[in-house]
């Protein structure tokens, strides 16, 4: 793929990635999702019912 190189150690592993951030900006922004995501999958989950009713999006009566 144009745009990225590998830092490879001295067996041939590859341990690093360097991006052409101007050409692939798209796979940048994957990767900065899923690093995102990551770092807030131990974060305590809400409701919609309970996001939508702070937000004053519910009907009073419900």
């Amino acid at each position: 793929m144009r745009g990225i190189q590998y830092l490879v150690d001295d067996n041939g592993v590859r341990s690093a990635v360097l991006i052409d951030l101007k050409k692939n900006a798209r796979l940048w922004e994957d990767f900065y999702d899923i690093a995102v995501a990551k770092s807030r999958a131990k974060e305590p989950r809400e409701s919609l019912e309970s996001v939508k009713h702070r937000l004053g999006l519910l009907d009073k009566r419900q």
